[in-house]
């Protein structure tokens, strides 16, 4: 068994999820960000298997997610399945099996990645809204069902990131994105990794919600 904690980043193919696979792989930990290939956080079996053989898991971060967006009279069932699956059904599935194994080693912690959409959701977001509004309902549940074990379940939300896709956005939506910043400038997905990191870091903290920007 490695002397070096292990740390499961879900989603792994994502711009944060690299940022955060460098910043844990920095501090010394083995890391893993397995993408869908690897790991289907919506098939409950795939989900198992995949952390039977992961023991010990320090620390889950629940990234896997889609945004499905599109206006409700137009949201198919099948679209609203696969965006609650991947965002909700997935962090549920993840930090189940993977608090099983904390549970033994009385020892761990589980971050949710969620949305400022949850707070605020834009037209069209409906079911990736309600998805991660979910989270921090998960967020609060388990931190107190997790608490007498020392494992410690947190919710994240990195805010309007510079990343690949933002990059692709028009000049005038960033431009009405940036207006809603108190000091008119975006996170960065180095500065999320670097605040995730801290906070996975700490003993005292449990079942709170972190808005990472400046839209108050």
């Amino acid at each position: 068994m490695s002397s070096h904690p292990l740390v499961v980043i879900t989603g792994g193919k994502g711009d944060l999820a690299q940022a955060l696979a460098t910043w844990f792989g920095e501090a010394g930990y083995r890391v893993e960000c397995p993408g869908r290939e690897e790991l289907d956080v919506t098939r409950a079996e795939a989900v198992e298997n995949y952390f039977a053989t992961r023991e010990p898991v320090s620390v889950l971060i629940n990234n896997a997610g889609i945004t499905g967006d599109s206006l409700l009279a137009r949201l198919s069932p099948e679209q609203w399945d696969a965006v609650i699956d991947t965002n909700l059904k997935g962090a549920h599935l993840c930090s189940q099996a993977a608090a099983r194994r904390m549970i033994r080693q009385r020892d761990g912690h589980i971050i949710h990645i969620g949305s400022y959409s949850a707070l605020q959701p834009p037209v069209g977001q409906c079911a990736y809204a309600a998805a991660k509004a979910g989270l921090i309902g998960l967020t609060k549940s388990h931190a107190k069902e997790f608490g007498a074990r020392n494992i410690r379940v947190n919710c994240v939300l990195p805010g309007f990131l510079e990343t690949r896709m933002t990059a692709s956005l028009g000049e005038a939506p960033r431009a009405a994105a940036l207006e809603r910043h108190a000091l008119k400038r975006f996170n960065t997905r180095e500065e999320a990794a670097r605040f995730i990191h801290y906070l996975t870091t700490t003993a005292h903290i449990s079942g709170q919600v972190f808005q990472l920007d400046s839209r108050a």
